[in-house]
């Protein structure tokens, strides 16, 4: 039998409507270079991760400079200009052009393009805890703040017991074959978890870092930049 290897995959064929920016908020500036830069940089550096996947939109018109600019990305990472309209679509379509080059025991790795704090320690932990598990899993963190339901006009119905309740991150690693039936049978999902979870199976859940935190607002990137440079 051969040995499992790990591959990433990074869906970034979104616009980053409310970052209220010129251009996809995954090609924005971040402490010296762009958002994307940042995590195919880090995937890069990885001596677990075998190749990356960078899925953007047949119409990207960033993606190549970002390329030219970090030359030692070429024989690390291969750009799939075959991005869909939902996050689900794009990991699908990815999984696809993938297909030739990897394996379905072989282990896939879902990052968010918006998710520039990832580190090397957060690749070998997720891969630590997860390369015997049966179906996988995903970083996450506990929830510790208190959790209210709002209604239409933005006022507290009740206070739900955060008990159990974990604030799902990225990557969310799955073998390529149980990934790929999960998203072609799932009608709609959020993420990959949600998918694997269609099917009656349970995700790992590994302990992530608040560095790693999504990107969605324009205020997110003084946060995102005290981290990526070292401040905290």
């Amino acid at each position: 039998m051969t040995t499992p290897r790990y591959f990433a995959l990074v869906p970034a064929a979104g616009v980053g409507a409310r970052m209220e920016s010129a251009s996809p908020k995954q090609y924005l500036p971040i402490a010296g270079k762009p958002m994307l830069r940042h995590v195919l940089d880090t995937f890069a550096a990885s001596d677990a991760i075998a190749h990356t996947f960078v899925v953007v939109s047949a119409s990207d018109g960033y993606i190549h400079e970002l390329m030219n600019e970090g030359m030692h990305l070429a024989n690390r990472v291969t750009v799939l200009s075959c991005g869909g309209a939902t996050r689900q679509q794009s990991v699908l379509n990815g999984l696809h052009e993938m297909r030739e080059q990897v394996g379905n025991e072989d282990w896939v790795l879902v990052h968010d393009a918006a998710r520039p704090g990832l580190t090397l320690q957060l690749i070998d932990a997720l891969i630590d805890v997860l390369r015997e598990d049966a179906v996988g899993g995903l970083l996450a963190l506990p929830v510790v703040d208190t959790m209210k339901r709002a209604d239409a006009d933005g006022r507290a119905l009740a206070t739900v017991a955060r008990d159990g309740l974990w604030a799902a991150q990225t990557p969310q690693m799955f073998r390529y074959g149980l990934l790929r039936q999960a998203l072609e049978q799932v009608d709609h999902c959020t993420d990959e978890a949600s998918a694997i979870e269609a099917l009656g199976l349970h995700p790992k859940l590994v302990a992530g870092s608040p560095r790693n935190f999504k990107i969605t607002l324009p205020q997110d990137v003084a946060l995102a930049e005290i981290y990526l440079k070292g401040f905290s």
